[in-house]
């Protein structure tokens, strides 16, 4: 946590509090934050870490690379 941080406080049953740190999430960006988008990002990453990715001179060799999957 950082100074400025909002926090929640959490009560258990046996009286042990734990502080969370809150992260505000605009509304619009929300769809970034779900599982699924998470894990194509995970994908991805390792993508291009493995070098698994291609460079295309122009508009028109991207397309037809796309076209041959």
């Amino acid at each position: 946590m950082n100074q400025g941080d909002e926090i929640e406080f959490e009560i258990t049953g046996a009286g042990e509090v734990t502080v969370h740190g809150l992260t505000k999430i605009r509304s619009d960006q929300a769809w970034f934050w779900t599982p699924e988008w998470q894990e194509g990002e995970r994908r991805s990453s390792e993508d291009i870490a493995a070098g698994r990715t291609a460079v295309h001179e122009d508009t028109d060799s991207m397309f037809a690379h796309l076209d041959e999957d």
